[in-house]
Order: C-alpha cells, then structure tokens, then sequence
C-alpha cells in the first residue's frame, strides 16, 4: 500500500478556469506558485519559481472560480496524478498534477465579501491545518536517513 499527499502553500498565477463536464460536474483548473529563495556558494541570493496544476471539483470548484483569482495566496491539500496526452505534432506528453482534496484561502480575498476559508470550514480549522502540514513535514524530514555509498 502506497501514500500520495501533497501539501503546497503558494499564489495563484491566474485566475481559475472553470467548466462543467458532460455531467454536469463542476471542475476547477489554476496553477500555483511556490517561490524559494537561498544563497549560491558565492552568497548571491538565488530565486526559483515551482509551477504546480491545480484541479478541484465540485462544490469546493465552484467556490475556487467565485473566490479565488491572480496572486491570491492558498494551502492545498491533495494527491499527485500523472497522465500521457498526445501533443499537435503526435508527440506522447506526460503531465503531472495535483488533484485537490481541500482548498484553503489564505491572505487577503479578491472581493470584500466576507468568504470561507475552504468550502467546508472555517479559518481557525485552515490555520490548525497549516501547522500539523508544517509538523507532518518536519517530522518526515527528520525520520530522513542519509545514506552514504563508498
């Protein structure tokens, strides 16, 4: 049995895209920004910039289009998937995303309505799920063995 979680605090880089399948379900598209910055060997301060696919569906879709927009910042919770497409030239293609399992708003909203944190809670429950995300974190990077070959 396997484990598949990812956590991932960034900015949106756009606005959600949203559209209804065939179905009638909603689902939600966007991409979101993890930004890091270090200092190179020489103590020159280096950016770099994750670009993660965001997909939501349902409800918690329809809250993301209505709330949601360009540089706001969100927690997601969710799993990774990978699939192959075919490009325009008949080149195979894999692209991996991560499908959402909770969408927390963070910082400052793009509408002075008073909104949700996620579509099923409230903001002190968002905050208690940000630390135990750092602390489950920590404790993976701590549980790290390193392994040196000779």
């Amino acid at each position: 049995m396997g484990y598949n979680k990812i956590l991932v605090i960034g900015n949106l880089g756009g606005a959600p895209e949203m559209r209804y399948t065939p179905e009638g379900k909603a689902v939600a598209n966007f991409s979101v920004a993890c930004n890091r910055r270090w200092h190179d060997k020489d103590n020159n301060l280096v950016e770099d910039t994750e670009w993660f696919r965001i997909v939501v569906w349902g409800k918690q879709a329809e809250s993301c289009n209505q709330y949601l927009d360009k540089g706001r910042q969100v927690f997601i919770e969710g799993r990774i998937s990978t699939h192959e497409y075919t490009d325009k030239d008949g080149v195979t293609r894999r692209q991996s995303e991560v499908i959402a399992s909770a969408v927390h708003y963070l910082g400052s909203p793009k509408t002075e309505d008073a909104i949700p944190v996620d579509a099923s809670g409230t903001s002190e429950e968002a905050t208690e799920n940000v630390r135990k995300a750092f602390a489950e974190a920590k404790k993976v990077q701590s549980n790290r063995k390193i392994v040196k070959k000779s």
